[in-house]
């Protein structure tokens, strides 16, 4: 699905009032709103033990971070080697594991120390990470996502994204919450809740307004990009690329 024709489907499945069996959509309420690196081109983003980690990207750019979610002070940093284009990120244990985007290269840190500890292959791109417990789940800008092996990185499984039957690509930035996937849709104000079994899209969220809430426009440098989901209590948080604000939301259904 081509760009055009991804945009054209989202904007009908939107705005469909028809059907009750049509998929849901969300709108949000704004919870809270925080402190965010108007620098950071955000590509990963999780909670974990109170603080946010981010990876982000861009060659010569790219880190991982410790951020603290209160006041998006940057606690602890450490830089992707220039010649990578840093992607998604997630947790493991007490690793975070990291991804890039044409180098088919990983990259595991030391949870704490950042310090590398090692390097894993995979074919194609990488763009979003994140993790169910048991595997991790890789994003390459299809509509496949694949679920890799956290002690090999190798593919166990994998499933195609669909919405009442139509391959949804673009899957961009990952994360698990509960028994779904949240896929931020590249360049879109859409973020797409997935059946991790089946791959079947059960929700779309729409969060075209917080563009104007962050002082962005829609534009391909400064996209949403970045959702973290604090299970323990239940908060969800979303940001994007270059955003100076990073929000906690509450979704709602749409009538």
């Amino acid at each position: 699905m081509n760009q055009n024709r991804l945009s054209l489907f989202l904007c009908a499945a939107l705005i469909s009032t028809s059907a009750a069996a049509a998929i849901p959509t969300y709108d949000f309420k704004i919870v809270h709103s925080y402190p965010h690196d108007a620098q950071a081109f955000t590509q990963g983003l999780l909670y974990r033990d109170g603080f946010l980690y981010e990876s982000t990207g861009l060659n010569g750019k790219s880190t991982i971070r410790k951020v603290q979610l209160e006041t998006g002070k940057v606690l602890q940093s450490r830089d992707i080697p220039a010649q990578y284009f840093g992607e998604g990120m997630t947790d493991w244990n007490d690793t975070l594991v990291s991804i890039t985007w044409r180098s088919q290269t990983g990259f595991v840190f030391d949870l704490k120390t950042f310090e590398p500890k090692n390097e894993f292959a995979y074919p194609g791109e990488g763009w979003g990470l994140a993790q169910n417990g048991k595997e991790l789940v890789l994003s390459d800008g299809s509509s496949t996502l694949r679920f890799l092996d956290p002690k090999t990185f190798l593919e166990v499984r994998r499933v195609k994204v669909t919405a009442d039957g139509i391959a949804v690509d673009q899957l961009n930035e990952l994360e698990v919450v509960g028994d779904e996937i949240f896929a931020n849709i590249w360049q879109t104000n859409t973020i797409a809740r997935i059946d991790q079994k089946t791959g079947k899209i059960t929700g779309w969220i729409d969060l075209g307004k917080l563009y104007a809430e962050a002082g962005k426009g829609p534009a391909a440098d400064n996209v949403l990009n970045g959702i973290a989901y604090d299970a323990a209590k239940k908060r969800l948080f979303v940001t994007g690329k270059l955003w100076p604000k990073l929000y906690e939301i509450k979704l709602v259904p749409r009538h």
